[in-house]
């Protein structure tokens, strides 16, 4: 018999109460609805969405808290290298909330009407950053400290950049082109730079497709110093 999973019925729960008060929040307003309305709409009592919400802005990031949790999992049992596992939690991110393209886009419509929110909204990305280079600092103990922030940082405005132009100017924005661009931060990041010890025997560079022929350059660069050529 199947384990009963309270979490994810708790999970799903208030994932339904956050569509139904984004649905109120649209159609009347945030400071308009109040919580009875809310409550009224979702089928439950003001006591229950108190004991669930701190307040109406926290029932605007449900599905953000539920999301970190699932990263802060995953990063927790991957197996992948951890920039890897770092840019795949960013990719899953993206693919959650593309995954519910009539709620996200419904959120991003509410939040941008309300200051607050967008306050808050900064406050839900630095969490996931703060996540990523947890990660990254506890399994790359000797990292330079300030690389560690720098590719915590580009890895979160990497996806929030492609989210937002989904959202905001409906560009098409697929999960393989996140992956691609999020590839592309690794590979800068993590390349070899000028300064590591030679190879003995030829080089393999691999590369994500779709990487710009100028971060090729570079990223040889980096590794072989400035190239020149004599006819």
């Amino acid at each position: 018999m199947p384990a009963h999973d309270e979490s994810g019925e708790s999970d799903r729960f208030r994932l339904d109460v956050m569509s139904a008060a984004l649905e109120l929040f649209e159609k009347r307003g945030f400071d308009a609805t109040t919580v009875d309305q809310i409550a009224d709409r979702a089928g439950i009592s003001r006591r229950t969405f108190f004991r669930q919400f701190g307040s109406k802005d926290d029932v605007v990031f449900v599905d953000h808290d539920v999301t970190l949790a699932a990263v802060r999992d995953f990063l927790a049992h991957s197996e992948l290298s951890p920039y890897d596992a770092v840019c795949d939690a960013a990719a899953q991110v993206y693919e959650r909330f593309a995954g519910t393209p009539d709620t996200t886009r419904r959120r991003y419509r509410v939040v941008q009407a309300v200051p607050a929110l967008r306050e808050r909204e900064l406050v839900m990305v630095l969490r996931y950053e703060q996540v990523f280079v947890g990660t990254l600092r506890d399994r790359t103990p000797d990292a330079d400290p300030l690389t560690t922030v720098q590719f915590a940082a580009a890895v979160t405005a990497t996806h929030n950049y492609l989210l937002r132009r989904w959202l905001r100017d409906a560009t098409a924005v697929s999960a393989a082109d996140v992956r691609t661009a999020l590839a592309a931060v690794r590979a800068r990041f993590t390349a070899p730079t000028a300064h590591s010890a030679p190879t003995a025997g030829p080089t393999v560079a691999i590369l994500p497709a779709g990487v710009h022929p100028d971060d090729v350059t570079a990223v040889l660069t980096r590794h072989f110093g400035a190239v020149t050529t004599t006819e």
